[in-house]
């Protein structure tokens, strides 16, 4: 069985924020492959839907603790270094533009809190990562990093990433979200290499 993992924060207030790009992905999979509702599993602290893709059983996880214990909840269900295998996270990434995303295998956290850790709750990196872009393409000339839509630092890497995307970038995103379920659906129907080379 997959477990899909989405990772973000919980709450009304923190919807449709950069940060939780990976959780929105999972609820968007959860609704388009009719998944039943979504069920609080006290265990875990974590939102659970379990489904089908093809004759693949698949768990879906919204963990509901912050971001920066999202291990927390992953830890409950991968309780070996076989069961991580099969095991994708879901999140954001500061590294890629929005409407890009990258399917990756046993990958540093790259500072990505959240993955940092569901790493040290699992006790392994060999997982499945669908990185989701949220950076701003293209720097402006003559401006700051953070300005520029480059990687924002400090006090303004937390304020973009718990700002919500705006009217204008949310219909990209949007867009990028069906090809992520998209190979969300073949690496659990066909395997994780024929994914990647499909999708990366």
């Amino acid at each position: 069985m997959y477990i899909i993992v989405g990772l973000g924060n919980p709450g009304e207030e923190y919807e449709l924020t950069h940060h939780n790009t990976g959780r929105m992905v999972v609820q968007d999979f959860a609704k388009k492959n009719d998944f039943p509702e979504w069920v609080f599993d006290k265990k875990s602290n974590a939102l659970k839907s379990e489904g089908k893709i093809g004759k693949e059983k698949v768990l879906l996880l919204l963990p509901e603790t912050f971001m920066n214990n999202s291990g927390n909840a992953v830890a409950k269900f991968v309780i070996s270094k076989k069961k991580a295998e099969t095991l994708i996270v879901v999140h954001d990434d500061l590294d890629l533009p929005l409407a890009r995303f990258k399917i990756s295998f046993a990958k540093h956290s790259a500072g990505h809190k959240g993955v940092e850790s569901v790493i040290r709750k699992v006790k392994t990196n060999a997982f499945i990562r669908v990185r989701v872009g949220i950076s701003p393409k293209k720097p402006a000339r003559n401006a700051s990093r953070s300005e520029a839509g480059g990687k924002p630092k400090g006090k303004k890497l937390i304020e973009f990433l718990l700002g919500k995307f705006s009217p204008k970038k949310l219909p990209i995103l949007k867009k990028i979200v069906k090809k992520i379920i998209l190979a969300l659906e073949t690496i659990v129907s066909e395997g994780l290499e024929k994914a990647m080379s499909e999708f990366n």
